[in-house]
């Protein structure tokens, strides 16, 4: 199974520099400063990037992990979209290279399917952080996949073939809901279990 781990909501900026978030990126523009050296991050990546590499020394492969936690984003334009969100990540380090893309499937299917959404796509994408992603589409994005190796892997010191997934966690729920807005399934003073509190 897959060991579950809790990492800092604050991150550095030579993190967000290791995953080549950068300030010519647009994604850069996303981030809430707390201050010069440190965000509130918006991904879970850089610190499961910190822990596999630790980890790799420590457990024997393949070494699987996942965090459910808040993300940040400057992003809040749309019904899609919220500044604040809940990720959930997995990662699965060390198996074999040919078996990653279908490793990806299965990781795609178990998540949708405990979510209780049948009808999705997997759909090859292109993403700034990570080039090359496998998207699932249920209406809209709900999770981005990459396999390693994967031309971050050595800033972090990680060498292993590897899959991962982030999966936004409103999105499923407005998805699985049937909601037109995301708002009504974020974090909110407007909003209990998707009822609007102000009528």
């Amino acid at each position: 199974g897959f060991v579950q781990v809790v990492t800092p909501i604050i991150i550095s900026k030579g993190s967000l520099d290791r995953m080549s978030v950068t300030e010519d990126t647009p994604f850069y523009k996303q981030v809430y400063w707390v201050s010069g050296n440190q965000c509130l991050r918006p991904m879970l990546a850089p610190n499961l990037y910190s822990l596999l590499n630790q980890l790799n020394r420590l457990w024997e492969k393949p070494i699987r992990i996942f965090e459910v936690g808040p993300c940040f984003r400057k992003d809040s334009e749309g019904s899609a979209h919220l500044s604040e969100f809940t990720m959930l990540n997995l990662v699965e380090l060390g198996l074999s290279e040919e078996k990653c893309p279908q490793r990806l499937e299965e990781l795609a299917g178990l998540v949708m399917k405990a979510a209780g959404i049948d009808d999705y796509s997997l759909v090859p994408d292109r993403s700034d952080v990570y080039g090359k992603t496998i998207d699932i589409v249920a209406g809209m994005e709900v999770a981005s996949g990459v396999t390693g190796p994967h031309r971050l892997d050595t800033r972090w010191g990680i060498f292993d073939p590897w899959v991962g997934f982030g999966f936004g966690l409103e999105r499923l729920c407005l998805v699985r809901e049937g909601y037109q807005n995301i708002k009504r399934v974020g974090r909110s003073l407007k909003y209990l279990d998707g009822v609007r509190l102000n009528i």
